[in-house]
């Protein structure tokens, strides 16, 4: 089963959108390892994981996330965390992601319908209303109380990260299945369960955490994530993740960096209006100025990075082929693609995991 389902997703490399992945055999340096690890402890090389290819870093930095988080089970379970992840990537409109883990979760282990019922419910509540560990504060729907203990925390809420950043991703450069549109209907379930049965470890038995830690260097851990702190390999998956998209994506101007921040930090939680009027920079995003207070000519540079930054955090599923052709005309490669779009998926992610409602520390 696994050589039909390693055939299946290799076809399915090649149609990631915008993007060319590194084929299996044309991997070199960085991204050969993480193919080799993927392969080794997923099962497959997927193609959320290989869409990252054109820049190795961000490939390396998604590669941790999804391992650290959603395969290592050392407090939480993997029937738990494909119930978060399934619930994150349904409030986030990301219909391949969640049947993929829907999938997944159908052939593991069955939880209790109201321990499934409550932890999808603290997975897919809008945060705006609570921050870590506050009940409801009155504005919006009420954050879910977490439905766990506290050790499971750096696992659970690492995989709801993980799944904001993910879906995302997923929503820019992938269609709305993974299987094809020609498949009969009929065949949809049993082919994707099939797949999940592909996607485990080559070796029986746990995972040993912090094996893909060393694919990138060490790094500060992330404000607002201080629930990582339990689990050392999970809080230092997800500083180098930060430290290594922030990196890549160095050469995005500064106003397009502020610009995207102080939106998160104003947004309520709610979905953009369906025009694109929101699109429209903030003061200083795109127009430099001359250093008098006078605003500049606008950057077009500048202005296309900051549309598609915000596109990629706020409403990834409305990136066009446009959206796209206004970033390559100044930023042509795929690497650069895969950059930006990868900082402002993982900005956005971590901004949503600061909100989480978790339990307090034992």
């Amino acid at each position: 089963m696994r050589p039909l389902v390693r055939a299946v997703l290799r076809g399915a490399l090649r149609d990631i959108r915008h993007v060319k992945a590194v084929p299996p055999g044309r991997a070199n340096g960085l991204v050969a390892r993480v193919y080799a690890q993927a392969r080794r402890d997923f099962g497959v090389l997927a193609p959320p994981l290989a869409l990252h290819s054109p820049a190795p870093d961000a490939l390396a930095a998604s590669w941790l996330l999804l391992r650290e988080t959603l395969l290592v089970d050392v407090e939480a379970d993997r029937a738990e965390k494909e119930t978060v992840a399934t619930a994150v990537s349904r409030a986030n409109s990301c219909p391949y992601c969640v049947e993929v883990h829907r999938a997944k979760a159908s052939v593991l282990r069955r939880q209790p319908p109201g321990e499934s019922a409550a932890l999808s419910a603290w997975a897919g509540a809008d945060p705006r209303s609570a921050g870590p560990g506050r009940a409801d504060d009155g504005d919006g729907p009420a954050a879910q109380a977490p439905p766990f203990p506290a050790a499971r925390t750096p696992e659970l809420a690492g995989v709801a990260v993980t799944f904001h950043y993910l879906n995302r991703m997923v929503s820019v450069f992938l269609a709305d299945s993974p299987v094809p549109d020609a498949a009969p209907g009929f065949l949809r379930e049993p082919l994707m369960r099939t797949v999940a049965r592909g996607m485990h470890a080559d070796d029986p038995g746990p995972l040993p955490p912090g094996l893909s830690l060393d694919l990138l260097p060490p790094a500060p851990p992330v404000p607002g994530l201080d629930w990582a702190a339990g689990r050392p390999e999970v809080a230092q998956a997800l500083a180098r993740a930060v430290a290594a998209t922030e990196h890549g994506a160095r050469w995005v101007p500064a106003p397009v960096r502020d610009g995207l921040r102080a939106r998160l930090a104003g947004w309520d939680g709610s979905p953009p209006g369906p025009d694109r009027a929101w699109l429209d920079p903030l003061p200083g995003e795109g127009t430099p100025g001359d250093g008098t207070g006078t605003p500049g000519t606008p950057d077009p540079a500048a202005a296309a990075a900051s549309r598609l930054a915000l596109l990629t955090a706020f409403a990834p599923y409305r990136v066009t082929e446009a959206d796209v052709a206004a970033f390559r005309r100044h930023h042509p490669t795929d690497r650069a693609l895969v950059e930006l779009t990868s900082w402002a998926a993982l900005t956005t992610a971590v901004h949503q995991g600061s909100r989480l409602a978790v339990p307090a520390p034992a």
